[in-house]
């Protein structure tokens, strides 16, 4: 199954492999999605194919090596599996010949991937294609996000259903139906022509906003952060705010994303444990990248009025350029985040802004707005806000509230990271 041309082995150790292998599942699984998807048109058959090949080389490159291009060898063997199953379908070989032309895999970067006239359609990124091709109009909203965490983040449909505070059932039935409807449609993949790009713009935004906030912080599993998820959707970003480059809100987005991932060497230290925003070592935050983002802002704030992630990233870009956490201008951020509910209302914003009330005017205010929250029942099950409310309690020394407050907070934690951090809090007060 191996192609001399793609395929040059490497020695390695087997947990060396096995790193390798969660890497690569990491970096590549979306890459090799989006081209099976756009060489067959079927994305169910792209998504086996994907996983078949990924599951042929946790079985081979323990024996055979590791390839020096693991992403171009997922995607020989992902392609000969599809060819294999659309001849078992008997499809006539004239469709398969049309639909699964075996041509040279061409990986293509953001560097060299240009963008000029009226070429849209031309874009020469698989991913943001699909991206695309997920966000269109006709599928529902949270059937364009869903779909695209799926295909392209390569997330599980049970942490996508955490990620969206919906069951794995409803989840999966999502995707089934948001799948059905692009296939039964037709709807076509590609980037879309440019007078029809702003309607698809907010669809996009925020996948790519769901995309990094995975990596920032995980929806499970035994990693805090998947900084991988982040760098994507940074690159997809760039590359759609040079597809886009008056729309404030896409640059809102970017900036938002490159202020946050900044701090992302900080916020866990030499063991791997979780630091919070006030612990920091702020010494370690990458200072150019909060300078761009700190540039892209301004940029974008000149157009009109802020947007949801402009917002956002004037939030961000306080925390990024206080020198120090105490002076951090805490009211400044409780009234940015009573401008953001205004323009996205969200039980999630209204638990930040609590956060942000707690700061700045003590933690009983921000309790109060806790509790209302917790009566609405719109974040029941939501880690966060029992975490939140754990640590107003433990300011305010009601220790044995605090207590019970941090054991749900544990229990309800998605990470290990976060439940070491969390169950480190309730020892404070337990002995």
């Amino acid at each position: 199954m191996s192609d001399g041309r793609l395929v040059e082995h490497t020695g390695g150790e087997p947990d060396e492999v096995e790193a390798l292998l969660a890497e690569t599942f990491r970096e590549e699984w979306s890459r090799v999605v989006a081209t099976l998807i756009r060489v067959t048109g079927d994305w169910d058959l792209a998504q086996e194919c994907a996983q078949d090949a990924f599951t042929q080389a946790t079985a081979r490159w323990r024996t055979d090596g590791v390839p020096r291009t693991p992403g171009a060898w997922l995607v020989t063997v992902a392609r000969h599996r599809a060819v294999d199953l659309l001849r078992r379908r008997g499809l006539e070989a004239a469709k398969l010949r049309e639909s699964l032309h075996l041509r040279e895999v061409t990986v293509v970067d953001d560097a060299s991937a240009t963008i000029s006239g009226t070429g849209w359609e031309t874009l020469p990124d698989d991913q943001l294609r699909l991206i695309f091709t997920c966000c269109h109009p006709a599928l529902a909203l949270e059937s364009r996000v869903a779909l695209t965490l799926r295909t392209v983040a390569g997330l599980s449909t049970a942490e996508i259903a955490r990620a969206c505070l919906v069951s794995e059932a409803t989840m999966a039935k999502r995707l089934v139906r948001a799948k059905a409807k692009i296939r039964d449609a037709g709807i076509p993949y590609r980037v879309p022509p440019a007078d029809q790009l702003g309607p698809r713009t907010s669809g996009v935004l925020a996948v790519l906003y769901l995309l990094f906030n995975e990596g920032y912080a995980a929806s499970g599993g035994d990693q805090w952060m998947r900084p991988p998820l982040c760098t994507e959707a940074i690159r997809l970003t760039r590359l759609l705010a040079r597809l886009l480059p008056t729309d404030p809100e896409v640059a809102g987005l970017l900036a938002l994303m490159l202020l946050h991932d900044a701090r992302r060497a900080a916020r866990v230290d030499s063991a791997g444990r979780l630091v919070t925003l006030a612990d920091q070592d702020r010494t370690r935050w990458h200072r150019p990248q909060i300078d761009e983002g700190v540039a892209t802002l301004e940029a974008a704030l000149e157009h009109r009025s802020a947007g949801p992630y402009q917002l956002q990233a004037l939030i961000a870009a306080h925390h990024a350029t206080a020198p120090t956490a105490e002076q951090t201008d805490w009211s400044a951020i409780a009234g940015l985040y009573r401008q953001l509910l205004r323009v996205m209302p969200s039980p999630v914003v209204e638990l930040n802004h609590a956060v942000a009330v707690a700061m700045s005017d003590g933690p009983a205010a921000g309790l109060t707005l806790v509790e209302r929250l917790e009566a609405d029942g719109r974040l029941v099950g939501y880690p966060p806000l029992a975490a939140v409310r754990a640590d107003l309690l433990h300011r305010l020394g009601r220790h044995a509230e605090a207590a019970d407050a941090y054991r749900t907070a544990i229990e309800l934690a998605p990470t290990a990271a976060e439940r070491d951090y969390l169950s480190g809090r309730r020892a404070e007060l337990t002995g």
